[in-house]
Formats: C-alpha cells, structure tokens, sequence
C-alpha cells in the first residue's frame, strides 16, 4: 500500500516538475516538443509497473502542459485547435505508452519467472540422483527446492524404500527422511520420526495413487490438508506458514512417498501454475529414489552373498594369533570381490589367505566364493605355496573359458575380464618359517618383536588367469610375535593416494604400539580408510607363535624293519614324560605302521616327529614321493590294512609333499583328564 502511494505522487509530481523545467523556454520551445518531452516523463513514470500511476502521469503531464506551456499561461483554457489537439494526443499517447510499458514490464517477469522456472529444472536434474543413495537423494530434493521455489521441504518416504525391499502389501509406515529451509527453528518432525496415522487417511491414500500434486493457497482457510502431511497444523500455522503443495513420489506406478513444499511469512502464496514444477521435481525425485531403492536391495543382496562366502568366524589353531578387518565398497560399483581366509593345516601348521577378484557386484562375489572354495580344497591336499597358486590359476583360466562358451558373442569381452590376485602363506610353528607366494597379490608387511616394521620383498607372480607363468615361493624365518599384516590393494590405494605413499602410511600405522591385534587393526583402518571406501578393503593381521621344544620330539630313524621295535618304546617314554599315557596303545600302532610303511616303501632318510598340541600329532617323513593310497584289503590279503588302521585310529590323517620327499600325517585327540 506505501509503494503504491508513492508511486501515485511520483506520478504527480514528476510531470509538474518537468514542465517547470520547460518553462524558461516556453516562448521559444514550440509546445509540440514540450508534449514529447512529457510523453518521455510518462513513459519512465509507467515502466514502474503500476497502470493506476501511468495513468496519472498522463493525466498529470496533460494538465500541466496546458497550465505552464501553452499561451494564455497559468490557466487551463486552450485557445488554439493546434493546442487542443497536442494536449489531447499527449493525454492519449501518454496512456497508450504507459499500457505498452505496463504490459512489457509484465511479459519480461514472466519470461524470467519462465527461466527461472527451467533454471531450477535443471538444477534439480543435476543434483537429484547424484548419489545411489535414498535418504541422500531425498536431501538433495529439499535443498534444491529451498528457497527458489518454497520456504520450507519436507521429504517422507516408505520404510520399504529405505529398506530396498519391493512394495508392501498391507499398509505404508512413512519415515521422515529430509527437511529443509530458510530457518532451522521450523515446526515439522524431525528426520528419522516414524508416523502411520496420516499414510492411512483416506485422503493421504488418495494422493499416494493419483500421482497428482494438490494445492493449498491459504492453510487457514482449509483443513484437508492436514490429512495429507505428517505434521501437526498447530504448529505449522503458528509459525507462520500460510501455502502447500503436496506431490507424491511415485515411480513405475509405486507409491515411494510424500515432499511437501511450504511457504511461509511474506511469500507469495502457491499458485495453480506451480503444480506442475512441483510435480515436476517430483518425477524427477522419485525416479532417483526408486533407482536408489533397488541399487540398495542388489547391493544388500551382494553384501549377503559376500557374508555368507567369506569366514564367519575363524577356525581354532595354535600358530597365530589372528585379527582382521573388512569394509564393502561404499562406491556406485557396488561390493567386489575381496576376501580372506584362515586354514589350519597337518603339524599345526596353519595358511593365510588374501585374495581379489576384479570387478564389482553379485558375479564378483561369486567368483571370489569358487576361488575361496577351490583354495581351501587345494589347502587340504597340502600343497606348497607355489604348486597351489599354479592349480588356482588353471581353475580361473578354466572358468573364464566357461564364462566366454556360455556368454552371447557381444558380451565376451565383459566375460573375459574375469581374473583375480591372491597371495597365499603358510605358517610352521615348530621351525618359525613362513613360505609365501604372490599371484599378482601385494606382499605383506611385517612388523618384528623389536618393532621394526617393513614390507616383505619377494617374487609376485602375475595375476591369475594368465598362465603359462611360474610362481615362486619365497621363505622367511620369523621370530615369535612378529607381526604379519596381509592386505588387499583397497586399502592402501585410493583416489588420493597411490599405492606407494599408502604403503608407508600402511607400515606407519603398524609400528605403532598398541595393546592388542585388534586396536592395531583399528589404527590402520583409521589411518587408511576413509568414510566410503572406493573399494573392498581387506586386513588380515596374524601374530606368531612358536611352539615350545619340549612339545615336540623328533627322531631319525635307520632303513631297518628290526628297529620298529624300538622306535615303538622311545615314542611311549615320549608320551610318559608329557603325561599321556592314556594314548600309549593307540600311538604304539600308528607309529609302527607308518615307520613300517616307510621302511618298506619309502627312501631314506626317514624321519618320526611327535607334536603335543591341541592335538596329538604322529608324522612319519622319508625321501620318496610316492604317495600313499587307501584301500580296503581283501580276506586273503596279505597287505594293503595299514592306512587303513591309521585311519580308523586317528581323528584325521593324510599326506604332504615337499621339495624332497613326503610326510604322512595322523591326529589324535589328546585324552581328558
């Protein structure tokens, strides 16, 4: 109302004192010119905007030629038809110019409210969706809208969708998952509240279906909104909001969820016109949302497969002492194929295994289950580092060449990428020697009881899947309580680092002293892992022990069957002076047939070694490489029982092959009590 009076005296005054200025020159300026010096005047009077103020300026400007411009002066009579008719054209001319100005002034608001309107548009096609991530995208709509196109945005979705599930059946809980606005003291829920009363009315319902954005200019006037939002109308008119728009978020005809759009204090009301860019942020939001959605359910179907593939717990063994860590990709690629694994092995020896299959997602998953599947067999058989990565990566070429005959000829490259690193371990307790190899696979980091801290140099193979290339072990000795710190590349290389500077943070973060293997994990995970790591990340941290010597005897033994006998008696006085005498009867068998089976079959030198550890360890090593078979023995037989005894006496059995030679294995519980 203040503007509009001062544009009425402005619309007075400024005629009036643009004649006065004119009147110095009244007899020697024709009053023709005067008139368009005035049209002028009206002209930028009217281009305010106001029809009522141009109007008076013509008015004004009219009364004002005539009083001051136009002989007699100081009167309003006009003597002359060529005065009249000037004053009559800057009168109509005035008005006319005004309108023109007026309605030019209007179309050039709307062009930009137009621009605006796309402007927004666009930057809501930008930032919407930016991430796979539901609650994020529903945040990215709230401020998008805030304040270009309301005050204030709240965002509700189905628990469905923040879950990743498919749509339920029987009623919609909606949790708020983002509000947004010009001021943080707003009177709406806060993020995260759970509210069923308002999904259930009628009208709510209604607006889940249609698909259609209602309006609501004037709150006060109107009480079916309330059925429609989850916020109390107490509140929300007491702060001052007056207008709504309620979209539903719907994308291939399911209903995701509700945004608000409110307007408050001294915002111009909604209008019939913004349905349609709120319906438009709407589309835009919601097919994010529902993309968001079903990446989360593919990424939980992934991270489920992946759980079930890698260790739930690890097994129980008395070599190390291990701890691990490991983080899924948080990247759009979804989780990969990352993995580790803990085998306990013949003499108490026991593997360590880090692995990683390239590529992302379910089939990456999968793969990394075959490969951890196929180590651990391989590990049964006990190979040697070497000879187990050479069958791994005849395995890999296998599948890959599987994958390719079962593929469509436009999808064999993508099957072709199927390939993967893996670095394999084995941990001796008795002789502290560790013998490790790498298929592509970063060596570890070791960290000895002194605290010095470096990473293993060594021979890495190349990538499985590639063949045709050799493997090669490389052997440590290690004393006990040293440290082996077994990783995957996602934890030292990332978008900010590569992998070299991530190798010294990696041996920083182990040299620190901490009270345990899991605060060490901790510390390297907070060293080297941001919030969202771009790729799986896996830690594998393994303390060593030794044990003691007098928990292990060991014996040569000459090629001669007359001393079986005695080989018998200085096993018993072993196992008298370790207190288990309960197991006399059954080691006297084991270790008479498996010196017995080496005298006869075997090379020398051959070799007894008893181990008392969780269990009670019989091993029996001569020079040849032949390996030994089960076989059940018929009636008449005169061979062909002894394994066959060994295997009914001892809770488990079998043979491993080293450089030179073999060594036959059996276990037994240790007696109780």
């Amino acid at each position: 109302m203040l503007g509009r009076s001062r544009a009425a005296v402005s619309a007075l005054v400024a005629p009036l004192i643009a004649a006065l200025a004119l009147v110095p020159f009244r007899t020697t300026f024709p009053s023709n010119d005067a008139a368009l010096v005035l049209v002028a005047v009206v002209v930028a009077v009217a281009a305010q905007g106001d029809r009522i103020a141009g109007l008076i300026a013509a008015v004004s400007a009219t009364v004002w030629l005539d009083f001051f411009l136009i002989h007699p002066w100081f009167t309003l009579s006009i003597t002359g038809a060529e005065d009249r008719w000037t004053v009559i054209l800057l009168l109509v001319i005035g008005a006319a110019v005004s309108e023109l100005a007026i309605r030019g002034r209007r179309q050039r608001e709307r062009a930009q409210a137009a621009h605006g309107r796309l402007d927004l548009l666009h930057d809501a096609g930008m930032a919407i969706g930016a991430s796979l991530d539901v609650e994020r995208t529903a945040q990215e709509l709230a401020r998008v809208a805030v304040p270009r196109f309301a005050d204030f945005v709240t965002v509700d979705l189905a628990v469905f969708v923040l879950r990743g599930e498919e749509p339920a059946v029987h009623g919609t809980e909606m949790r708020r998952v983002a509000v947004a606005g010009i001021r943080d003291d707003h009177p709406f829920h806060p993020v995260g509240e759970l509210v069923t009363t308002a999904v259930s009315a009628p009208r709510a319902r209604s607006l889940l279906r249609s698909g259609r954005a209602r309006i609501e200019p004037d709150l006060r006037a109107s009480t079916a909104w309330r059925s429609l939002v989850l916020d109390h109308a107490g509140p929300v008119l007491g702060y001052g909001i007056h207008s709504l728009i309620t979209a539903p978020l719907r994308a291939r005809g399911v209903p995701l969820g509700v945004v608000s759009f409110w307007r408050a204090g001294g915002a111009e009301p909604f209008e019939v016109r913004d349905l349609s860019d709120a319906e438009e942020l709407a589309a835009k939001a919601a097919v994010a949302i529902d993309n968001a959605r079903r990446y989360t359910r593919e990424r939980a179907t992934a991270l489920a497969l992946q759980r079930s593939l890698l260790p739930q717990r690890l097994p129980r063994q008395t070599a190390v002492e291990v701890a691990f860590r490991y983080l899924p990709a948080g990247s759009q690629a979804g989780v990969g194929g990352d993995w580790f694994d803990v085998i306990p092995l013949s003499g108490s020896r026991v593997a360590l295994i880090v692995g990683d299959v390239v590529g992302h997602g379910i089939n990456a998953s999968a793969t990394m289950g075959r490969l951890r599947t196929a180590v651990r067999t391989l590990a049964d058989v006990d190979l040697p580092p070497d000879e187990l990565l050479t069958h791994l990566d005849d395995l890999v070429i296998r599948l890959t060449g599987d994958e390719q005959t079962g593929t469509a000829e436009g999808d064999v490259a993508a099957a072709g990428e199927l390939g993967a690193t893996c670095l394999y371990a084995v941990y001796d307790p008795v002789s502290r020697r560790c013998a490790l190899a790498s298929a592509g696979h970063p060596l570890p980091a070791l960290r000895t009881p002194d605290g010095a801290v470096e990473s293993v140099s060594g021979f890495v193979g190349p990538p499985l899947g590639l063949g045709g290339l050799p493997f090669e072990t490389t052997e440590l000795t290690l004393p006990a309580s040293s440290v082996l710190a077994l990783y995957s590349d996602g934890l030292v290389k990332s978008r900010e680092r590569d992998f070299d500077e991530g190798l010294d943070t990696l041996l920083d973060a182990l040299a620190v002293r901490t009270p345990s293997l899991d605060a060490a994990c901790d510390t390297v995970i907070q060293r080297l892992v941001t919030d969202r790591p771009a790729d799986d990340v896996a830690l594998l941290l393994a303390r060593t022990r030794v044990l003691a010597s007098d928990r292990v005897a060991i014996w040569d033994i000459p090629a001669d069957p007359s001393l079986v006998e005695r080989t018998r008696k200085v096993a018993v006085e072993q196992l008298d002076q370790w207190g288990l005498t309960d197991a006399t009867f059954t080691t006297e068998l084991l270790v008479s047939e498996l010196v017995t089976n080496a005298i006869r079959y075997g090379d020398s030198p051959i070799q007894l070694r008893l181990i008392r550890d969780a269990t009670l360890i019989c091993e029996v090593s001569d020079a040849s490489s032949t390996a030994p078979h089960l076989r059940r023995a018929r009636v008449y037989d005169e061979g062909g029982r002894g394994l066959l005894l060994v295997s009914q006496l001892s809770q488990s059995w079998g043979t491993r092959h080293a450089t030179v030679g073999k060594t036959i294995w059996c276990e037994q519980k240790l007696p109780t009590g």
